[in-house]
């Protein structure tokens, strides 16, 4: 079963055919994926772009795969599957017991994979304390319901365009934390290899006034930086009184 959203994938090997392959199997689903072929790339790209799984060789050049899973689950809790042709049971443990959540051993096929990473998503949006009851996501008063793409204020509906939901579910998977101007471009346009970040202040001035309107959770700007969700709604500043100075 696929997961029911489509993912940003870190797909981490050494030998590019099998990236490729990889690649190729997951597009197929609607995932976009980002690539690495050596530890220090791949830990790199582990913390500039946040991906929402990784797919993790062992053996590379530079870090292991061993102290790559080490260094990535140190940095937080996204679903690690390593993916190896090494299927010894000592291998299988040790990568388990560094921070790795699930182990598939190469050659593997279409289904297993795609059922694999379904189930990895599934349990890590259940056990994410950001996460809304339901299969659902929550931040404040606003929920979204990935599996439809739909975003609510309380019981008001948002009307949104897919654009504009992307980046909205990107800014409340975040939960409070600054999405960078970068990562926030990749997510509200996926098809593009190298989006605009010019693209985002007006899509994210209309979002942010449809949110407003149903007296939502606000969406702040951090100058130079990126945007996150505050999750309390944004308070209107009413007119200033003038007063004039009394002179003696």
């Amino acid at each position: 079963m696929p997961a029911t959203r489509p993912l940003r994938i870190l797909v981490v090997d050494d030998d590019p055919a099998m990236v490729g392959a990889i690649t190729a199997l997951v597009g197929t689903e609607g995932h976009q994926v980002i690539t690495a072929y050596d530890g220090l790339t791949a830990v790199r790209r582990f913390r500039e772009e946040g991906p929402d799984l990784v797919l993790l060789d062992l053996a590379m050049p530079g870090p292991d795969g061993f102290t790559v899973t080490g260094q990535m689950r140190a940095g937080g809790d996204v679903p690690i599957l390593v993916v190896s042709g090494e299927s010894t049971e000592e291998a299988k443990v040790r990568a388990l017991e560094i921070g790795a959540d699930d182990y598939l051993v190469k050659p593997f096929g279409r289904a297993e994979l795609l059922a694999r990473i379904s189930a990895l998503i599934r349990r890590a949006d259940a056990a994410g304390g950001r996460g809304a009851a339901g299969g659902g996501l929550a931040l404040g008063t606003l929920r979204l319901e990935p599996g439809r793409h739909e975003a609510r204020v309380d019981d008001r509906t948002l009307s949104l365009t897919p654009t504009e939901y992307r980046l909205l579910e990107a800014l409340v998977r975040a939960g409070g934390d600054l999405v960078p101007h970068h990562r926030l471009a990749r997510a509200g346009w996926p098809a593009e290899a190298d989006p605009d970040l010019l693209w985002l202040k007006p899509h994210l001035a209309r979002l942010r006034s449809k949110i407003r309107a149903a007296s939502g959770p606000d969406v702040v700007a951090v100058r130079g930086v990126g945007y996150r969700m505050a999750a309390e709604p944004a308070r209107e500043d009413g007119p200033r009184r003038k007063t004039r100075a009394a002179g003696r």
